[in-house]
């Protein structure tokens, strides 16, 4: 089963992690992600830019209404993830547990649906299984 942990920031992780040296950050996670890579349990993960250079798509409207960053009615940010295969839930749990955030950083964990819990007669669904064979195909050959 594949786990994505969405590493969410608030106001006073970034406070907290002023204090902090910039190297002893990306060194604890650094050593985060060489233990999951050890396990062999990561399958992917990036750190996202500032909330500031961002910007937001609002559906509730015709046409989308596009704002940029940053948000001011959000209380925590989206600022990483991860993504683990994982034997149970319980696991990536566990792997979340050892990641190195502080106070004021949350990480959530949830389940990401594969494409064989959807029916397989659906054409959207045959021709998005037959994509991923495709860019697996093209990412093993390149």
């Amino acid at each position: 089963m594949r786990y994505m942990l969405i590493m969410r920031s608030t106001s006073e992780a970034q406070t907290a992690a002023k204090d902090i040296p910039f190297d002893d950050i990306i060194n604890a996670m650094g050593e985060y992600n060489e233990s999951l890579i050890k396990a062999g349990v990561l399958l992917g993960g990036e750190g996202l830019t500032d909330a500031k250079e961002g910007l937001v798509v609002d559906f509730a409207s015709t046409p989308p209404v596009v704002t940029d960053g940053p948000y001011a009615e959000a209380k925590e940010l989206f600022s990483g993830f991860w993504i683990l295969e994982t034997s149970t839930k319980e696991e990536a749990a566990e792997w979340a547990r050892r990641c190195p955030l502080g106070p004021g950083s949350t990480l959530e964990v949830r389940r990401i649906i594969e494409a064989s819990e959807f029916d397989q007669d659906n054409e959207h669904i045959k021709r998005e299984v037959a994509w991923r064979a495709e860019n697996e195909q093209g990412v093993v050959a390149g």
